[in-house]
């Protein structure tokens, strides 16, 4: 066994440095993973562009991680050596605020926010509490499983958390990284799901997702056709479009809810009135739990809903960042180790 292993250092905002660190043994309640796919996501561009404040470089970034155990600390029994997991963004929690009293994990105060606080998957090893880790289940390839960790469980969440019954109209906006998979799921889940894309070619892709029916929003008023389709108990809004989502809320079914996961640099601009009448709703939703990416993974192997994915090596970090945050990704970018093969 090497005593070395490669990764992609983030050495100072926007510059990406390829190293060679040695290997180290995990801490007594810690596993050691050697990754074989990691998830490129565009909360990666926190650590990137040192869009939070006390920040610690060098950092490895990547946070939708999967590999194979390969060390357990002292105090670990709940995971073995060889075992495939996986290893979100929730890197730590600090038991003791409110939030995690609630057990409320994903909110706490003093989260650890794995690939920005701590070293992510951007590399060959990793090392990770190992409570934060979740089991990945044979059947679901490393590749497909990583962006599950992220992408997959934020869209899950949303959806199942809305308080919906089966049938329930539900539209998801946009068709990309996020929509893709939220048509999936929505159609999974047995609602009535509609797609909101730009273009025909998109309303062929939704289809072929699952989605019963596609709305063209650059051809038609999106909010207008949901109304005249009965109106939508809930939106999924993914797109990066302030402006977009905001026109939406009048495509709402009378106590339907606008479920906004996609973050956009534009803010919502909606009148009163539209949330007054018809008793309407906004509502943030972000990722997961350890628990929650755990059921993520498996009822996506129980219902076959996999990412839309291109591959490169890690070696070509930065290309895959560039394009993913270029929005040229079709869907989701993961890098990939040797420890794969």
């Amino acid at each position: 066994m090497s005593a070395t292993y490669r990764a992609i250092e983030i050495s100072k905002p926007g510059v990406f440095t390829e190293v060679s660190r040695p290997l180290q043994e995990p801490g007594p309640n810690q596993v050691r993973i050697r990754v074989e796919a990691c998830g490129v996501c565009h909360t990666d561009s926190l650590l990137v562009d040192g869009a939070l404040p006390n920040l610690i470089y060098p950092r490895i970034p990547g946070h939708e991680v999967i590999g194979r155990i390969d060390a357990v600390g002292s105090n670990v029994t709940t995971r073995s050596v060889g075992q495939r997991v996986g290893v979100g963004i929730c890197g730590g929690w600090d038991d003791t605020c409110l939030s995690c009293l609630r057990g409320d994990f994903v909110n706490c105060t003093n989260g650890v926010l794995t690939g920005i606080m701590i070293d992510g998957g951007y590399a060959e090893v990793m090392i990770i509490e190992a409570r934060a880790t979740v089991t990945v289940p044979d059947g679901l390839e490393s590749v497909k499983a990583a962006p599950l960790l992220c992408a997959g469980v934020t869209t899950y969440n949303a959806l199942r958390n809305a308080g919906l019954r089966a049938g329930a109209l539900v539209a998801i906006q946009g068709v990309g990284g996020l929509g893709h998979l939220g048509i999936q799921y929505a159609r999974r889940m047995g609602f009535r799901t509609i797609a909101i894309g730009l273009g025909p070619e998109s309303g062929k892709l939704a289809k072929e997702l699952g989605a019963h029916q596609y709305i063209d929003s650059g051809a038609e008023d999106a909010g207008a056709r949901l109304r005249a389709l009965g109106g939508a108990d809930a939106i999924l809004a993914t797109a990066p479009s302030g402006k977009a989502m905001s026109g939406l809320v009048n495509g709402l079914a009378v106590r339907g809810k606008l479920l906004v996961i996609g973050i956009a640099p534009d803010p919502l601009e909606v009148s009163t009135g539209s949330l007054v009448f018809g008793m309407h709703s906004i509502s943030g939703s972000t990722t997961g739990s350890v628990q929650d990416e755990q059921e993520t993974v498996e009822f996506s192997l129980l219902e076959n809903v996999e990412p839309m994915i291109e591959v490169m090596p890690l070696s070509k970090a930065r290309e895959a960042y560039d394009r993913m945050m270029a929005a040229k990704a079709r869907f989701r970018m993961v890098l990939v180790t040797k420890n794969g093969q």
